[in-house]
């Protein structure tokens, strides 16, 4: 995105970029919509109200198609005759950031005063942010009887060695530490900043009497390498980061401790075969590695602080605690952040942008994209994760609506005519479903449904290649795809069936997750099925309408 001035307009340059992962479908909605792809919107310096508030319509209608992922392309839809719609909390706050910064960096150096229609389009857009964060209803109760003798004492390190924090951390209810706001926080603030200098990085496993051994065995990873340091790192009283590891639980309660009778509370679900992989996947790398290295190392790598619980917790707090940071030499590197830990993940948060080292200050910034008031819980994104992603790799379900709790389907694409003349589907090559309650359109011939799923059931029976079709054959076909589909979830609802009630409240964390997990998964299966009857109640009266009329 550019910005340049032409006589008294400005041009806002609002381009798709061509290294985009998705651009070829977001450059055909942007043409559906009667976007340039490389386009710019006008805005007249003496423009009025009206139009300043139509020309922000448009570049967030641009903007929610540029900060698209997959997922919300698939289940967007988009035509040429609607506008473009919110797609989820993660698109609208990007879209709407994006905007503020392209505004602002239309401000060249010389310039003391931004000129008034700039002016005027940025508070509008700081409006709209505002509002979105006004939507957000969450209670914080903090446990103030939790001492945070060892967090307190984290902060303290950290402000001695250059950290700069707005943040103060306090037990939650329900989310265990988190962030706090210390004072009223805008749009723009930098709720934290770390210096490179106490970031955990690859680069401190380079130093260690450890790195001319594992640079010899073949395969292994930088994060691997990583993992086993801080396995002995935490032991070290002499550690530079002793006060970090002092801070850090002694459980994780991640999905990879699930035991048996959790795992059990899991049948039928997708994150029964996640967690059973994942953890035979790590017990395997253990397995192959460990042993040999304590072995042959026995002073680098003492079997004491070798064992497979410390090898489970180190995998812990690594996948929980680790954030992929572009450092000054341009290389993606996993990371420990002190400190910044204790940000919970929310699907509406208030940090987005982490991921880069600032090179003028040589430290990691986190700015807000939303505001957040003192006493409310500061919240960044973990990623575009799945409930059971998270619940895997983090230990939680988060709050609200996840729009990336999908279930995948498996179809057979080959037998599918995808040219260019008969593809309706814009070539999805994977299907998927999630709640219907997601969708704003369940009229007749969307249900609440994915299109590109319903358009390629359609495919799949000629419905598109049959253009002497009639009207009543077209609503026959569509009410045995429906018919097919609450069958095929049907058979999920019942392999979610209750075993034995079990009483929460005397259950395990783990146990009480899986439960709340499958709960989830039921609702969602249960407003799929629903919206599968519903849509067949919707065909068979046009159906009927069709007999009569015929």
């Amino acid at each position: 995105m550019d910005t340049n001035q032409v006589d008294d307009d400005y041009e806002l340059v609002m381009e798709l970029s061509e290294k985009d992962n998705l651009f070829e479908k977001k450059k055909k909605l942007l043409e559906v919509k009667g976007f340039n792809p490389k386009g710019k919107v006008i805005i007249k310096n003496n423009c009025s109200v009206k139009l300043l508030n139509s020309v922000l319509e448009e570049m967030i209608q641009r903007a929610r198609i540029i900060h698209s992922d997959e997922v919300d392309l698939y289940f967007g839809w988009i035509d040429a005759f609607q506008p473009v719609g919110f797609c989820s909390p993660r698109n609208e706050l990007e879209s709407l950031y994006s905007i503020l910064s392209l505004i602002d960096k239309s401000k060249s150096n010389d310039q003391q005063i931004q000129p008034k229609a700039l002016h005027d389009l940025r508070n509008a857009t700081l409006d709209l942010i505002h509002k979105f964060g006004d939507n957000i209803k969450e209670d914080v109760k903090i446990i103030a009887s939790r001492k945070l003798d060892k967090e307190n004492c984290l902060l303290q390190w950290g402000e001695s060695n250059g950290v700069k924090s707005r943040l103060s951390i306090a037990y939650v209810e329900g989310a265990g530490r988190g962030a706090i706001a210390s004072e009223d926080l805008e749009v723009g603030d930098i709720a934290l900043e770390i210096p490179l200098s106490v970031i955990i990085s690859e680069d401190l496993v380079h130093k260690t009497s450890m790195f001319p051994v594992l640079e010899n065995v073949d395969g292994i990873s930088s994060e691997t390498m990583l993992l086993l340091w801080s396995m002995k790192e935490k032991h070290d009283i002499n550690s530079k980061f002793k006060i970090y590891f002092d801070s850090l639980p002694e459980t994780f309660n991640t999905g990879l401790s699930f035991g048996i009778e959790a795992i059990m509370a899991l049948e039928g679900t997708l994150l029964l075969e996640e967690i059973v992989q994942a953890k035979e996947h790590l017990r395997s790398q253990y397995d192959d590695l460990i042993p040999c290295l304590c072995k042959n190392y026995p002073d680098l790598f003492p079997l004491e602080l070798y064992t497979w619980d410390e090898f489970l917790w180190a995998c812990e707090l690594w996948y929980s605690n680790s954030m992929k940071i572009m450092c000054g030499d341009g290389k993606l590197k996993t990371c420990l952040v002190p400190i910044a830990g204790f940000l919970n993940h929310s699907i509406s948060p208030h940090i987005m942008h982490y991921g880069r080292v600032d090179s003028t200050t040589n430290s990691l910034k986190f700015p807000l994209v939303r505001p957040c008031k003192a006493g409310e819980q500061c919240y960044l994104t973990y990623g575009n994760l799945s409930s059971s992603h998270l619940i895997t790799f983090y230990g939680f379900i988060p709050k609200g609506d996840n729009p990336y709790n999908v279930i995948p389907l498996d179809f057979d694409l080959s037998e599918v005519d995808t040219t260019e003349d008969t593809c309706h589907s814009s070539n999805w090559s994977t299907h998927m479903v999630r709640a219907t309650w997601l969708s704003n359109n369940h009229g007749i011939f969307h249900y609440g449904l994915p299109t590109p799923l319903l358009e390629h059931l359609r495919e799949a029976r000629g419905l598109f290649l049959q253009s002497n079709i009639t009207a009543q054959e077209n609503l026959e076909i569509e009410l045995e795809i429906l018919e097919d589909l609450q069958s095929t979830f049907d058979a999920m609802m019942q392999n979610l069936s209750e075993t034995e009630p079990l009483v929460r409240e005397n259950c395990d964390w783990d146990v009480k997750l899986a439960l709340d997990y499958k709960d989830l998964q039921r609702q969602i299966i249960s407003s799929i099925v629903n919206s599968c009857y519903a849509g067949r109640q919707l065909v068979e009266n046009d159906l009927q309408k069709c007999t009569t009329s015929g």
